[in-house]
């Protein structure tokens, strides 16, 4: 019994001994290089760590991968494809400058970053086509012509979002290099003696553990800040009113943690009030708080105001069509259109059985979504007025008919669809109530060409990089963006950060420290 007690007594001993040698781990973990947010950027710099089999970490906060682009059209800006010249728009590196440079400038700021966007330009095809089909991500064979470009250069991946990450992720857990964390929120970066970044210390969701990731490198893909309205109102430009309302159209977690954990170590922060918002928020029907929003769009519509006037060229520029659209009464409009254009409305993300049964089918949606058999009705449904909103869209068929805008100046201006438009006339009719969206984030840390972060005294952090929407994509948008920078100058950025903390790796492994 004396024996059976001691052997019990040793074994718990060890049971004890055991736990704590486990604990003592999990408060602690050592990699080659920690990479905080999975999203496409993350991803990506991942995989170029994996090439040269690279320990690394990713920090997640969310319980899986993907970021915003997971629910994004999927849609990358590329110069120089094999779709643009089968299309019979053949495209070229300095017609592209020409276009980036042009449609990001700010006559009284630095508009875009002329290094980046020249990379950009000459390496999209490589850096991003390339390497995209290589996983089987598959193009939509008809590029489509977005806003200041003068050729069309908007790629749609076959599966939208999901079609351009999971391949992407799939080939990031080849060889086991590559460790997810998920549900770990990242909360401050770790400095060592001499002020060079050792690691992350992060808090585990699932019971509040603190526990310290260490690391030689440690690269930020953490993403914008358009889901921090105040960081949005900070950063507010001086030159817009902020709306009455305004929905959150930004990453579940684009909440500006990682610029505020950069700026902590004394990151500079850059053109924090180039922000991206679009005119076409609705309100997501499921977000129990109301403040979550869709991005939602229709190119066979009118944009009326509360009066029931058109006010404005209704194109997907956004550069031109958000501030008229904050500057009307209250900040928001009604789309109006047809039920041929219902069988075309999109939500970034969505698929068609989705729209229909969210939306359009969705008794609950009906504060927002209005339907009628006449426009006279669906005037009173929406609370304009049925005499005015009646002379606005016979005005409207009258100058489809006779191909010119005369209000506007939207109808035959480009090649793009929504310039050219149907007669508003086949019943039943909608109007859809639309609000200003937050987006995504055009300026933040500052990071020079390998994408090593930059502190105010403009030298390099020891030990950091910072890629994808926390760096203001590069400032290759400037002020303002091409559509299909975003995914596209994430993966870029991605890239050339984990090819970067690569080489500084290997270069320390040659210099005794």
């Amino acid at each position: 019994m004396k024996l059976f007690k001691k052997v019990l007594f040793l074994s718990m001993a060890m049971v004890l001994c055991l736990s704590a040698v486990v604990m003592a781990a999990q408060k602690e973990q050592r990699h080659g290089v920690i990479v905080v947010g999975a999203g496409i950027a993350g991803l990506s710099a991942a995989w170029e760590l994996e090439q040269k089999n690279i320990d690394v970490a990713v920090i997640e906060m969310a319980p899986t991968y993907g970021g915003t682009g997971l629910t994004s059209e999927g849609a990358l800006c590329i110069i120089g494809t094999p779709e643009q010249e089968q299309g019979g728009d053949p495209d070229d590196p300095r017609m592209a400058y020409a276009d980036f440079m042009t449609a990001g400038r700010d006559e009284q700021g630095p508009g875009p970053n002329a290094e980046w966007v020249n990379y950009y330009v000459k390496e999209s095809r490589r850096e991003i086509y390339d390497w995209l089909t290589g996983f089987g991500v598959r193009f939509e064979k008809k590029v489509i012509l977005m806003p200041d470009n003068t050729v069309p250069r908007w790629h749609k991946v076959v599966g939208k979002g999901r079609g351009l990450l999971e391949p992407i992720y799939r080939d990031c857990g080849k060889n086991g290099k590559v460790k997810f964390y998920y549900r770990f929120k990242a909360v401050s970066l770790l400095r060592d003696k001499s002020g060079r970044i050792e690691g992350v210390r992060t808090l585990r969701l699932k019971d509040g553990a603190q526990i310290d990731f260490f690391a030689p490198v440690v690269i930020l893909a953490t993403g914008g800040f358009q889901s921090n309205l105040d960081m949005v109102r900070k950063n507010w430009p001086k030159d817009l009113p902020f709306p009455d309302e305004i929905l959150i159209g930004g990453g579940l977690n684009a909440d500006g943690s990682g610029h505020a954990m950069a700026k902590t170590v004394g990151a500079r922060l850059d053109n924090m009030h180039y922000q991206l918002n679009y005119p076409t928020g609705l309100k997501r029907p499921s977000n129990a708080t109301g403040h979550r929003g869709l991005n939602a769009y229709t190119d066979h519509s009118i944009w009326v105001n509360k009066t029931g006037k058109r006010f404005m060229n209704e194109s997907r520029d956004t550069r031109k069509t958000f501030p008229e659209v904050v500057r009307q009464p209250g900040g928001t409009y009604w789309a109006i259109f047809d039920n041929e254009a219902r069988k075309v409305f999109h939500v970034s993300g969505w698929s068609r059985q989705l729209v229909e049964s969210e939306l359009f089918n969705n008794p609950q949606y009906s504060e927002v979504v209005k339907s009628a058999m006449t426009i006279r009705e669906l005037g009173v449904a929406a609370g304009l007025s049925p005499e005015t909103l009646e002379e606005t869209v016979r005005r409207w068929n009258e100058m489809v008919t006779a191909g010119r805008d005369k209000d506007f100046g939207r109808i035959g201006t480009s090649r793009s669809v929504w310039a050219h438009p149907p007669r508003i006339e086949k019943p039943p009719f909608y109007a859809l109530r639309f609000m200003p969206l937050t987006r995504k984030s055009m300026g933040g840390v500052a990071i020079d060409q390998s994408c090593r972060v930059i502190n105010v005294s403009g030298q390099t952090i020891p030990g950091l990089y910072a890629v994808g929407e926390l760096t203001g994509l590069a400032g290759v948008n400037g002020k303002c963006t091409l559509e299909g920078t975003f995914l596209g100058a994430s993966i870029l950025t991605g890239r050339v950060a984990g090819r970067a903390a690569a080489a500084e790796l290997a270069k320390r492994k040659e210099t005794p420290h």
